[in-house]
């Protein structure tokens, strides 16, 4: 499967790691002092679901235009928060008839930061780098760069903030990725042991998911993982998302909203807290 971001924005992945990444930032806003945040593979920050990949593939159909439409009655707050984010997102390209427009990682970041707050948004494939350079022209609180994002734990870690968000959404397309991942993080962490880091990463290959997560103990992490019940040819089934050092409240937070979307998204969702809790349940 190819998984550049445009094809599969808004699907039921994108719901669970943004759903992630809007709480985290609210929290890690939530107090007086200055973060940091680093998107290490950007992608092209904002995408058009009736046009190009995205309108190709039509994941968001059974992702978030799914949860767009429905009622807010009930809805765990997390979840209204984030939909909040996604329509706000849509609203600056005028109104129209259902969702449209969606944000990357990128917009959902630029949406929650504070003046003094600083982000840099790193993006190796010339043209998502392009249209990311694109999307924030002339925003002097977004610095975008054309450049590995694994090489950018090295260069930009410890911030001078001394608090950060690092978001860390490797394209896997090649075979070696979760070695190249463990061996970044691994480096990013003996840097800034204290920064609350997110990572996500496509359940394929068990053996290799496992071992990536054992290169997480000894560090107080949150796994969420979301497994599609019905898999079209082709199509990716499980991912799960790393949360290292997560805020006060969040992992409660995750464990309201994960529950009540596996209806809407017709998959398993479930979190643990280290490596003690089983796997995802309906």
């Amino acid at each position: 499967m190819n998984y550049r971001h445009g094809y599969h924005a808004g699907n039921y992945a994108d719901v669970l790691k943004h759903l992630v990444l809007v709480e985290l930032l609210r929290l890690l806003t939530a107090k007086d002092k200055k973060l940091f945040v680093l998107d290490t593979h950007s992608g092209a920050g904002g995408y058009d679901l009736a046009a190009g990949p995205a309108m190709r593939t039509r994941e968001a159909e059974a992702g978030i235009r799914r949860l767009m439409a429905m009622p807010r009655a009930g809805m765990p707050a997390a979840v209204v928060r984030y939909l909040a984010a996604v329509a706000a997102y849509d609203r600056k390209f005028g109104r129209g008839e259902g969702l449209r427009h969606y944000p990357g990682s990128p917009r959902l970041v630029r949406a929650a930061l504070r003046p003094g707050d600083r982000f840099v948004a790193c993006e190796l494939h010339p043209q998502e780098a392009l249209s990311l350079k694109r999307e924030f022209a002339g925003d002097r609180a977004v610095e975008v760069r054309q450049a590995d994002g694994y090489h950018a734990l090295k260069a930009l870690l410890p911030p001078v903030e001394r608090r950060g968000l690092v978001m860390i959404d490797p394209p896997f397309e090649k075979t070696d990725e979760f070695e190249t991942l463990s061996r970044g993080l691994k480096h990013a962490l003996r840097r800034f042991a204290t920064g609350c880091y997110a990572i996500w990463y496509p359940i394929k290959d068990e053996e290799a998911v496992a071992a990536f997560e054992e290169t997480l103990a000894g560090f107080k992490v949150l796994i969420l993982e979301a497994r599609v019940n019905v898999v079209a040819e082709g199509k990716l089934g499980a991912c799960g998302i790393a949360v290292i050092n997560p805020p006060w409240t969040f992992q409660e937070a995750m464990a309201e909203s994960l529950p009540w979307l596996a209806a809407p998204l017709d998959a398993r969702l479930g979190l643990r807290s280290g490596f003690s809790v089983s796997s995802p349940t309906a």
